[in-house]
């Protein structure tokens, strides 16, 4: 008997990436990256995954997307593409369907990272997940700021998913007081995914420029990280320290809210890329600047996640319990 063809994709605003899952623990193979301006839908998309494979029609499928979950589909953020599960299992006459939002997906994944596919950021010894109860916190900067939980119980794995990158932005010096005015004459609500994200950080570039000051060029997230990294500007510095300060306030806000004392993971193209600047001690020291929970974060973890695709290990567990209840989600 020919094994099931388990399907797995991660969507995102420009690429989508699709595997065939394991069958036997959380793994996948046959990973293809597809640009999604080539293709008209997400059915258009796997159709041409599964012909350059040389895979059969699906079995089951899991495809985590950048996007809020609503009623059965989700429209892609930054993308032309509306993934929804009545019309993929009409596509590809297959009934177990599961989409995920992005962030639930590499939830998903956290338990059954290897040791050397999360590093440690700051002094704390890393945790084992394997084998007892636990409660974790995942954000990550990108295009916009992605965040999740996940809840460990007797072997049961339980997602927290929301959007809590848009929560209410709080500053905790002069100086972020400073950039939050300058940002409130720009926009009608600051959130927290107004700085942590790839537009966040241009914003606090811009701001620090207002308020010093200091006539800037327009320039991109990745020219304020190079000229950070190469010490081309104090402005550029200033900015890079700032915005990873502040990813440690949100992420120590997160851990109190969603009690995640055995880790808080970071995930997202911004800190992979520039894991340096995440280690120089900023980020902890504001994940632990919890006044008088100060002790209770300095027990922590935290964690930069180095997995390549996160999102797709998550989906393979997903879809693996997919198959296994045979029920649509």
């Amino acid at each position: 008997m020919a094994e099931e063809c388990l399907l797995v994709g991660d969507i995102g605003g420009t690429n989508a990436r699709f595997a065939l899952a394991n069958h036997t623990h959380p793994g996948y193979r046959e990973v293809l990256e597809l640009k999604c301006a080539d293709f008209a839908t997400a059915a258009d998309a796997i159709r041409h995954y599964l012909s350059t494979v040389g895979a059969p029609a699906p079995d089951a499928v899991c495809l985590a997307a950048a996007g809020p979950l609503i009623d059965g589909s989700i429209n892609v953020t930054n993308n032309h593409w509306r993934v929804a599960s009545e019309a993929l299992a009409q596509d590809f006459d297959v009934d177990a369907i599961r989409l995920l939002n992005d962030f639930e997906a590499i939830a998903y994944s956290i338990p059954f990272l290897a040791v050397d596919e999360r590093r440690v950021v700051g002094a704390q010894q890393g945790v084992s997940l394997a084998n007892r109860s636990f409660n974790v916190a995942i954000l990550g900067p990108g295009t916009g700021l992605g965040v999740a939980g996940l809840i460990g119980r007797g072997g049961a794995l339980v997602p927290v998913t929301g959007e809590g990158g848009h929560v209410g932005f709080a500053p905790e010096s002069t100086r972020q007081s400073q950039i939050l005015e300058v940002l409130r004459r720009r926009y009608e609500r600051v959130s927290a995914e107004r700085l942590v994200a790839g537009s966040g950080i241009m914003n606090i570039f811009g701001a620090l420029a207002e308020i010093r000051g200091e006539h800037a060029d327009a320039i991109d997230a990745a020219g304020i990280f190079a000229a950070a990294r190469d010490h081309g500007s104090d402005l550029a510095l200033e900015t890079t320290r700032e915005f990873f300060e502040i990813l440690g306030q949100v992420a120590g806000d997160l851990a109190l809210t969603l009690g995640a004392n055995d880790g808080v993971y970071i995930a997202g193209g911004i800190a992979k890329r520039y894991p340096d600047m995440l280690m120089d001690g900023r980020f902890r020291a504001a994940f632990e600047r919890k006044g008088r929970h100060r002790h209770i974060m300095e027990r922590v973890p935290t964690y930069l996640i180095t997995h390549k695709q996160p999102g797709l290990l998550g989906a393979a567990y997903s879809v693996l319990e997919l198959a296994s209840s045979g029920v649509s989600s």
